[in-house]
């Protein structure tokens, strides 16, 4: 219940925040977070096939 209650709050402040700058900005920083977010959803996909590959090898490549 905590951990929901500081989301909302955190929520709200980032949200204030976004709502004070120019709209310029804010897409700019939109974009800064997707780019962000793409790196790292690409290198976990990345590493789960290695961690994958890894795993099967050392049990002789039976799943």
């Amino acid at each position: 219940m905590l951990f929901l209650v500081g989301a909302l709050l955190v929520l709200g402040v980032v949200l204030g925040a976004v709502a004070h700058v120019p709209a310029p900005v804010s897409a700019v920083a939109g974009l800064a977070i997707a780019l962000w977010l793409a790196l790292f959803a690409t290198r976990e996909r990345f590493a789960a096939h290695r961690r994958a590959g890894r795993l099967d090898h050392g049990r002789g490549g039976v799943r």
